[in-house]
């Protein structure tokens, strides 16, 4: 199942790199490599434009990752450090150093928990909830540029045939 591309249609990279596999390879399938081989040069190009976003707020990546995560808990956007390392997927040594970095930058504030002294709790500050909205904003911004070539509903089903890729990845 190759794509075949009429004479007004654009190349990309991956155009390029199917043709040279169909010259020495004829006899292999590689069409699963056009989808996923595009998906990986997306995903560096968005990682790129992504952290440009951030820095912009002069945040990180992973500085982008905790405090959104606590901007998304809603008012008053905090949670403890266990329920950040489960959504971020990181260790406890890491949760920590990350929560101490942005304590220390004074995007964060540690609480005790009113139900358990031995419990804490990480909050948003003001400042930080300006930074993680003007990321926000920012990489909104970058992301409608990227899908700028594509229609809303392409966009729609890209999303959805993605999705199907990823329910399976994610279970």
């Amino acid at each position: 199942m190759f794509m075949t591309l009429d004479d007004k249609q654009p190349r990309d990279e991956v155009d390029a790199i199917m043709k040279a596999w169909r010259k020495v390879r004829a006899d292999v399938d590689t069409s699963p490599m056009e989808v996923f081989s595009r998906v990986s040069r997306l995903a560096r190009q968005l990682d790129l434009r992504r952290r440009q976003a951030f820095m912009a707020q002069g945040l990180d990546t992973w500085e982008f990752d905790v405090l959104s995560s606590l901007r998304r808990a809603g008012e008053p956007f905090q949670l403890t450090p266990g329920q950040l390392m489960t959504e971020l997927l990181v260790s406890s040594g890491t949760m920590t150093n990350r929560i101490d970095r942005l304590e220390s930058k004074g995007l964060v504030r540690r609480s005790p928990s009113p139900r358990d002294r031995r419990g804490i709790y990480v909050s948003l500050t003001a400042d930080g909830i300006a930074r993680v909205d003007g990321a926000l904003e920012r990489l909104l911004a970058v992301e409608r540029e990227l899908l700028a070539p594509v229609s809303d509903d392409d966009a729609c089903q890209i999303s959805r045939l993605l999705r199907a890729i990823l329910v399976p990845l994610d279970s």
